[in-house]
């Protein structure tokens, strides 16, 4: 065998073991966020020694000597760096990726995104992908391997009917969404403001714990801001300072009159007819509302990033929405679709913290 064949052997079987064991990176950021390690090094001041971090997490003492091959895995994979002195004891630092798991706004400029990370690698979304072959090879008809998703297919219910039988998920989960969408809102308050020009109330449709609703109505006073969900989504939430409504109903069915609506994450979740539905119900909101000047905002995927690791996010997201919703991420081609087939007659895209896009439709 040529040297260079030797190489390109040696490279691919690498590639092909570390893709093969990829869920381990999963499983170790969950592990570190569940104990807690980035605020460990931030309280540190943002360097810890092993003996420091030891000193403050929950190991038992016979699981201490485990902790130094898991810190290493965590430095290999880009999620802390070490600093190895040629005196004195190494230093485990955080990365612009921890520091997103860091409970402290001035160091990230938002809430921690720790909750995220425990909503998306929960033994609901695990489990579901382990039977991706299995759906993909089922035959149509009866029975579990005819259910629209891995998800219906390892748990028996949906996402939602999931979310209405389990608390704990439910609360994980809606923390999780909450976390992300504080960030996210950030970037568009303080990039797209001009989206909120000239509304006076606006409704965040299946808006969950109504972080991004709250977003919005602190950054512009003027704007009533409420909250549509399922009841056994919102029955928990305590509404504290009266700064949003909550609403409980379904967008299948009925979404009350507003100025503008918010869709978030949500249209991700549906095939294209029922995003076509999802739409006509927002038309009908909004045009009796504000017939001349009503819109829809919508934060979501637009896939086609030129950037790789940007493009990687999109299409793992379009994976994890097959795999867990039935629903799909959409390029440009496929967002026309349906807001055509909807009767919107105009919109408008935008990037927005990388893999993301918001999009405003008119009537």
């Amino acid at each position: 065998m040529e040297a260079s064949s030797r190489l390109e052997l040696e490279q691919a079987h690498a590639e092909l073991w570390n893709l093969t064991f990829s869920y381990l990176k999963s499983m170790v950021l969950e592990c570190a966020v569940q104990l807690n390690i980035p605020n460990v090094i931030h309280n540190f001041g943002g360097s810890a020694s092993l003996p420091n971090i030891l000193s403050a997490i929950p190991v038992p003492e016979h699981r201490r000597p485990y902790l130094p091959r898991l810190m290493r895995f965590l430095v290999v994979s880009g999620i802390l760096s070490f600093d190895s002195p040629t005196l004195g004891e190494g230093m485990y630092q955080l990365t612009p990726l921890s520091r997103l798991l860091v409970d402290d706004t001035h160091i990230n400029g938002c809430g921690s995104l720790g909750p995220f990370v425990l909503s998306q690698t929960t033994k609901y979304h695990v489990s579901s992908t382990t039977y991706l072959s299995e759906w993909f090879k089922g035959e149509d008809g009866v029975g579990p391997m005819a259910a629209e998703m891995p998800f219906k297919m390892a748990h028996g219910t949906g996402p939602w009917g999931a979310l209405g039988r389990d608390p704990q998920f439910n609360k994980v989960f809606n923390a999780g969404l909450g976390s992300n969408s504080r960030l996210v809102l950030d970037f568009v308050v303080a990039q797209y403001g001009d989206v909120f020009d000239g509304i006076s109330s606006l409704l965040d449709v299946g808006g969950g714990d109504g972080s991004t609703a709250r977003a919005i109505a602190k950054a512009f006073s003027h704007v009533k801001c409420s909250v549509l969900d399922l009841p056994i989504v919102i029955a928990d939430i305590q509404p504290g300072d009266g700064l949003v409504d909550y609403i409980a109903g379904d967008m299948f069915s009925s979404i009350p009159p507003t100025d503008a609506i918010v869709l978030k994450y949500v249209l991700h979740d549906w095939n294209d007819d029922d995003c076509v539905k999802i739409l006509d119900q927002c038309k009908k909101a909004i045009r009796s509302c504000k017939p001349a000047g009503g819109k829809v905002i919508i934060i979501d995927t637009v896939v086609g990033s030129p950037l790789k690791e940007m493009f990687e996010a999109q299409v793992t997201s379009d994976l994890l929405m097959m795999v867990i919703a039935g629903g799909k991420e959409r390029d440009k081609q496929e967002w026309h679709k349906i807001f055509m087939e909807s009767g919107f007659k105009d919109y408008k895209i935008r990037p927005v913290l990388g893999y993301l896009s918001i999009i405003e439709l008119y009537l």
